[in-house]
């Protein structure tokens, strides 16, 4: 009954957005219910501050709309997408078309990149493990302006924790470049994680292989059968970003530098990697299917292999008995004194001789 819970979900899910019109801020996705948090990072070469903000408060929303205009770096980062109202009122603030705005909330969108006059929109998937090595995937919309890059996240939790702490030390490229240069940090971030989630995958299948070699079992084929579906779930998240790198990279537009396009091309290198490994992840949990029916057949073949053996051994045997258990009176050796004790020294030198036979035979 569990099982189905979450098909239905989804269908319910999909439904909400049936029959509103392009541009409505829906949120499609399973963490409902959180309210939004916004922690700004706002920083120069000189200086950083950071700040959290209750949105929730009627003066502070405009705290928030006065990044828009500063001269410095502002990362504004939306925690909580499911708050619809406020996330509408966030995208008209900022001036976002309103069909961003949509897909910043749907967490069914593919990822994507749009442009636009003003500044360069894209969602992409999170994709990271938890405490207990499980996948987590996690809907992010990134938001490039002038001197500010919007970030809008599911969850507290994210892959943007080396990017905060370079910021905080002055490590690394990030207080002397523009905003631009934000935006791309944290799509190396996103990207370097992808390596990551591949790597757990990869151990997955070798110790799948080594089930699958020394005891393949029913449950065997569950487990090999959900892994083909994760790998799956990944490439249709992961595949598609090497394209929207290439795209950035070939893009005219003003808030991208060639400085940045530079460090984009290396991510584009990444992402060519990531792909090439998704495919041999892909053809392995394939493979993994025909390993598992061919070991279980030969399995099956050696089970067969026994009983045919025992089988054959006991059909000369069974002849004997049943000859000498037919209610003839004339029947030689019938009444020779000895003739039980032949039949079974026969019977079990048939016996031996077969067992030396098969041996010899590479049958045992």
């Amino acid at each position: 009954m569990s099982k189905n819970k979450p098909t239905h979900k989804k269908a319910s899910i999909r439904h909400i957005k049936t029959g509103k019109s392009p541009g409505t801020v829906t949120y499609l996705g399973s963490r409902e219910g959180a309210k939004s948090v916004v922690n700004i990072m706002e920083y120069s070469q000189q200086d950083i501050k950071e700040s959290t903000i209750d949105v929730y408060a009627p003066s502070n929303f405009n705290k928030i709309i006065a990044h828009k205009t500063s001269s410095s770096i502002s990362w504004i980062n939306i925690i909580g997408i499911s708050d619809e109202k406020f996330i509408e009122n966030l995208g008209n603030a900022f001036s976002l078309n309103p069909l961003s705005t949509e897909d910043a909330v749907n967490t069914h969108q593919r990822p994507k990149i749009d442009e636009y006059d003003n500044y360069i929109f894209g969602t992409f998937k999170m994709l990271y493990l938890d405490q207990n090595n499980e996948l987590v995937t996690e809907h992010v919309a990134i938001v490039l302006m002038e001197n500010t890059v919007l970030v809008l996240q599911e969850m507290p939790d994210d892959v943007f924790k080396s990017v905060r702490e370079r910021a905080r030390t002055k490590t690394g490229r990030i207080r002397t470049k523009k905003a631009d240069y934000l935006f791309f940090a944290l799509l190396d971030a996103i990207i370097d994680n992808y390596f990551v989630v591949l790597e757990n995958v990869n151990q997955k299948i070798d110790l799948l292989e080594e089930e699958v070699y020394d005891n393949p079992r029913p449950k065997t084929a569950h487990a090999i059968q959900d892994l083909k579906k994760e790998i799956l779930k990944i490439r249709r998240f992961i595949y598609p970003v090497k394209e929207l790198i290439s795209k950035l990279i070939d893009s005219e537009h003003i808030l991208i530098s060639d400085d940045t396009k530079v460090f984009l091309r290396d991510t584009m290198d990444h992402c060519t990697e990531i792909n090439d490994s998704l495919n041999i992840l892909r053809e392995m949990s394939m493979s993994l299917m025909e390993m598992y029916m061919s070991n279980m057949s030969n399995k099956m073949n050696e089970v067969m292999k026994v009983l045919t053996i025992m089988a054959t051994i006991f059909i000369p045997l069974t002849f004997i008995v049943g000859v000498y258990g037919m209610n003839f009176e004339y029947i030689p050796e019938l009444k020779h004194h000895n003739g039980y004790f032949y039949v079974w020294g026969l019977m079990i030198a048939i016996f031996i001789g077969l067992l030396f036979y098969f041996k010899k035979k590479g049958w045992l």
